[in-house]
């Protein structure tokens, strides 16, 4: 079936467009994102109603999302090794459908086990996605433009909060069943609309660029790879690549465990109900996120080819000046002042989002751009795997939700600092790609 969405207005690539297959394809990966993150959020904002119905502890709870993380991490690099060799908008259709029936799935569990079991599932699904997404979006969008579609679409995963949000209140008003049933509408229709998306030529935009020409839209051809494991090594000898990922590796160990149990920790330490700590948490999120993008997005501009790793500069400072903002809300004796600091902890590490995943597409040849964005996947799931974990057994040790969530400050701000680092290798690393698609 020809895509209905993504094909060039002209009929003809014009690589000095900043959207030379429209707007559209962005549109739709922006929507399996924020959709995608919604379901994995709602278990945030209603953990305190399923533990009181099945009465497990925090440690078990905090498993929960590090089980559900290292079944992702299995599926990681055969998921990149999928979308570098077949059609990367039928991988996130089918997806996408997966994660409705994992959802309807975890409404429906008749216990702890069956409901664990189904949240591993969606994890699992969820990651299949994300290389091919990340590696369609380099096809659509040329480097000009690519801070601005990254950013959008990796928006969603601090937009997350809408889940966090929406799964406070529904669990208030109804039942914690209600949040996740919902959900299995927008899961489906979402399936159904990336089915229409057009698949564009692996590379022919990085060529384009390369060489200033225009070209006529044409099928995608198969084109032939090299085996997996002498891609795999080519891509992990790109140190900008090893940088970032380590770098936000450890930034995602830190969010995933403070983030999950925020809302926790307003309901205990403040007296909040559940439905207003989930949706204090979710606001921050939201709010926080799209502050940090819009400047984050401004700052990559600016910096980007005026300051050496200009995005990289951007993104890494916002990350450690946000984690010593994060400790110091941390801090506070009143819920007004930990949600104060924690937006603006928040915003300040959302510089990042539109930069990190945009030098990441721009020193990754397209051929193998799909296992790129898998090791960068697979790292930000291991770093995350841990976080919520970790928090949970030193609350149980310690009998302080807030010391397991002091934990996690430390590796945050190193984080910030390694993808600092990857400033020395990406200018050397880019223009080597744009160089094998010139020739």
């Amino acid at each position: 079936m020809v895509g209905t969405f993504g094909s060039p207005r002209t009929g003809t690539i014009d690589a000095q467009s900043r959207a030379p297959f429209g707007w559209a394809p962005l549109v739709v990966l922006f929507i399996v994102g924020l959709v995608d993150r919604i379901e994995h959020n709602l278990l945030s904002g209603v953990l305190p109603l399923i533990q009181k119905e099945w009465g497990f502890s925090d440690t078990a709870a905090g498993s929960i999302p590090t089980a559900a993380a290292l079944a992702a991490v299995v599926v990681s690099l055969p998921a990149g090794y999928l979308a570098d060799r077949f059609s990367r908008t039928r991988i996130i259709a089918i997806v996408v459908f997966c994660w409705a029936i994992a959802t309807l799935g975890s409404g429906m569990a008749t216990g702890f086990a069956m409901f664990y079991l189904m949240r591993v599932f969606l994890a699992a699904a969820e990651n299949i996605d994300n290389p091919a997404a990340g590696s369609l979006l380099a096809d659509y969008y040329p480097p000009v433009s690519r801070a601005k579609a990254y950013g959008l679409t990796r928006v969603t995963t601090y937009l997350g909060g809408v889940g966090t949000l929406l799964g406070g209140v529904l669990a208030d008003a109804f039942s914690w069943r209600t949040a996740f049933l919902i959900m299995v509408v927008p899961g489906v229709l979402t399936a159904l609309l990336v089915w229409f998306l057009r698949e564009p030529r692996r590379g022919e935009l990085d060529r384009l660029v390369a060489t200033g020409e225009a070209a006529p839209s044409e099928t995608p051809q198969a084109q032939e790879k090299p085996p997996f494991w002498t891609q795999l090594r080519q891509v992990l000898a790109i140190p900008t690549l090893l940088f970032v990922c380590a770098g936000l590796a450890l930034l995602s160990l830190g969010l995933a465990g403070i983030f999950f149990w925020l809302p926790t920790l307003m309901v205990r330490g403040f007296g909040a109900s559940v439905g207003t700590a989930g949706s204090i948490s979710g606001l921050i999120t939201i709010a926080g996120t799209l502050i940090g993008t819009l400047v984050g997005s401004w700052l990559g501009r600016k910096w980007h080819g005026t300051r050496k790793g200009g995005r990289l500069l951007a993104g890494g400072s916002g990350i450690a000046a946000g984690s010593l903002v994060l400790a110091a809300a941390l801090s506070m004796d009143s819920l007004g002042g930990l949600t104060i600091l924690v937006l603006v902890a928040c915003s300040l590490m959302s510089i990042a989002i539109p930069n990190m995943t945009a030098c990441l597409a721009d020193v990754v040849s397209a051929a193998s751009r799909g296992l790129g964005f898998a090791v960068l996947q697979l790292l930000l799931t291991a770093g995350s795997a841990f976080g919520s974990l970790v928090v949970g057994i030193v609350s149980d040790e310690s009998g302080s939700l807030l010391t397991g969530m002091y934990v996690l400050v430390i590796p945050m701000a190193v984080g910030g600092l390694l993808t600092l680092g990857a400033r020395a290798s990406f200018e050397r690393d880019a223009r080597k790609v744009m160089e094998a698609a010139g020739r």
